[in-house]
């Protein structure tokens, strides 16, 4: 049994948060530009460190950007006449962006003058309890077999705080690909949407009202931004944007799952089976914030038990991640990030979708079909695809035939006309998949000097690689 679209669901709300999250990825995108700018000019570009995987070095701050679309969608919604609602009968969006504010602002000069882990550990606790002193709060939870159980201030406060923690440092530990968690959250904001927006104009639930806004506008911040970020990435979040992103995530949880009272869905009525089989999508709220960052928290737990295993400190960083994991075993980069944006969707609309009909199994084999290609693709790391031979020209190199591209293409130019700086292969070297090179480099890496040309992606400042240099990974990052 689920609950459906009512007729008059659609329509003009949708179109006000359109509208709100075009303009928070149009602000996001059109500040992205000068943040990045702004971001060489301050030195917010760090050397290479032995963990990272990108072979330049790239600015950071884009969180900066991610912050200002926020601001401008919370100010554009305000105005709008659907939405205007959520800032007179609740003080949840003003909890909001006092915390984001507060972690953005320690991110921003975590990205410049890099903190200690439990500085942001700090500024993470306080800027949950911000939220929780301005009403953003778990106030019940539903209980399967108990019903709804009220908690304690102190009981909310400390799930609430806990949660977001959590999910903050999720979203921070999976941030090592380009363009990797800002495309992980807007899928998981998806289809955090869609549950809200059901729960709102299906059942008439207000405060499911500030959830559905939320993570609108996390859609809008994540897509304005991943236009600069995706490989090769022009500019990074940072701490400035994971944090900043993972706490509005964690925001929108909340106000969904502990401030949603069951009992106005009015599922308890009829058979005591009917009621049982009725209150599995009361329960998805309590699960739905765990599967959107399904893949974030196992790796972050993942992470701390392996380096407590190894004697070191559960904050010290290493190239034992997922994504990392991803490319040791033979994947490109860009197939490593679609592969997690693959299990993010699949987790995230799985859970989703089982809330909307949980009676019907054809779910659980939609789930299960996708699960099983999710593993071959896991297995083929150097399988690649190749198109017609009609539709060479319209799809990117590595996915032509070789020998009508090499038959139809003149002789290649100079790099130098280009004015890029040539590629060269060393003799033990391997090709990579995506042209190029893996190297048998160890642990330590030889540092690369900050210098102008050597900017990822600059294209008013410096030259871009045409080739970015991959290796293998063979010991802890």
């Amino acid at each position: 049994m689920g609950f459906g679209w009512p007729a008059n669901s659609l329509g003009q709300p949708v179109r006000d948060y359109l509208l709100t999250l075009c303009v928070t990825a149009a602000v996001t995108y059109l500040l992205t530009g000068p943040v990045r700018k702004f971001a060489i000019a301050v030195g917010a570009m760090p050397a290479i460190r032995a963990r990272d995987v990108h072979r330049e070095p790239t600015p950071r701050l884009g969180g900066i950007a991610m912050f200002g679309g926020l601001c401008a969608g919370l100010i554009v919604a305000d105005h709008l006449h659907n939405l205007k609602s959520v800032f007179e009968l609740s003080n949840e969006p003003r909890a909001l962006l006092s915390g984001a504010a507060l972690i953005w602002l320690i991110g921003v000069l975590d990205d410049k003058f890099e903190l200690d882990a439990l500085i942001k550990l700090g500024a993470q606790m306080i800027a949950a309890a911000v939220m929780v002193i301005q009403g953003l709060t778990i106030l019940w939870l539903p209980i399967p077999g108990v019903g709804t159980v009220a908690l304690t201030q102190w009981q909310g406060t400390l799930l609430t705080v806990a949660l977001v923690v959590i999910t903050i440092n999720a979203v921070n530990f999976v941030d090592g690909l380009d363009g990797l968690a800002a495309g992980m959250v807007c899928i998981a904001s998806a289809a955090f949407f869609l549950y809200a927006y059901r729960l709102w104009y299906g059942y008439m639930i207000e405060a499911a009202a500030p959830a559905t806004l939320f993570t609108a506008i996390l859609m809008g911040m994540c897509l304005g931004f991943l236009p600069h970020n995706m490989h090769p990435a022009r500019i990074f979040m940072g701490d400035s944007g994971s944090m900043l992103i993972g706490l509005v995530l964690a925001a929108a949880a909340i106000s969904v799952t502990g401030q949603v009272d069951p009992d106005t869905m009015r599922l308890f009525e009829g058979s005591e089976r009917g009621a049982t089989h009725a209150m599995l999508p009361v329960f998805i709220p309590l699960l739905l914030p765990l599967t959107i960052i399904a893949i974030p928290a196992a790796d972050l737990v993942l992470a701390i038990v392996r380096r407590t295993w190894n004697g070191q400190s559960p904050f010290a960083a290493d190239r034992g991640h997922l994504h990392h994991r991803l490319l040791e075993i033979g994947h490109s980069h860009s197939r490593a990030v679609l592969i997690m944006y693959f299990w993010s969707a699949l987790i995230a609309f799985g859970a989703v979708a089982y809330s909307v009909h949980s009676a019907s199994m054809w779910i659980v084999f939609v789930i299960l079909a996708a699960s099983a290609v999710g593993l071959v693709l896991l297995l083929m790391p150097r399988f690649t695809p190749r198109a017609p031979h009609w539709a060479n020209r319209f799809v990117p190199p590595r996915y032509r035939h070789r020998a009508a591209e090499d038959s139809a293409s003149p002789a290649p130019a100079s790099s130098a006309s280009y004015g890029e700086k040539p590629a060269t292969v060393d003799s033990g070297a391997q090709q990579g998949p995506e042209g190029g090179q893996m190297g048998e480099e160890g642990p330590e890496r030889a540092p690369v000097a900050v210098g102008v040309s050597g900017v990822n992606g600059a294209t008013a400042i410096g030259a871009r690689s045409r080739f970015s240099e991959r290796r293998s990974i063979d010991s802890p990052r």
